[in-house]
């Protein structure tokens, strides 16, 4: 069994930060890509960034220079700094992980999902 637990959202002024970190746990043979995607109300879930085995990152153009995404292999956890935070970034976040289980075949694991609001 695997599982994806998210942690660091919250309420933030235009302009402040946030962190979130997303762990990944249970019976894990390899971690490929990590990542976070966010959904809007009334809108679709989009991918903001990505980082992978590797340590390669991609970002959504809506986020680049503001946010950044970085993995810490040994503790299975993927972080996302986010800097300038914009009432447009408000959304709930959901982390995912591309897992290879023990004895299992690759698969794609969600996080519950943490909210953020940029709100004055």
């Amino acid at each position: 069994q695997v599982q994806v637990v998210e942690s660091g959202g919250g309420l933030v002024q235009p302009g402040g930060s946030l962190r979130l970190s997303c762990a990944a746990s249970g019976n894990i043979f390899i971690i490929y890509a990590m990542g976070w995607y966010r959904q809007a109300p009334g809108k679709e879930r989009e991918s903001v960034a990505v980082i992978t085995g590797g340590g390669s990152t991609n970002y959504a153009d809506s986020v680049k220079g503001r946010f950044t995404i970085s993995r810490d292999n040994a503790k299975n956890t993927v972080y996302m700094q986010m800097n300038s935070l914009k009432p447009e970034d408000t959304a709930v976040y959901y982390c995912y992980a591309r897992i290879r289980g023990l004895g299992s075949r690759e698969s794609d694991y969600w996080g519950q999902g943490t909210q953020v609001t940029v709100s004055s």
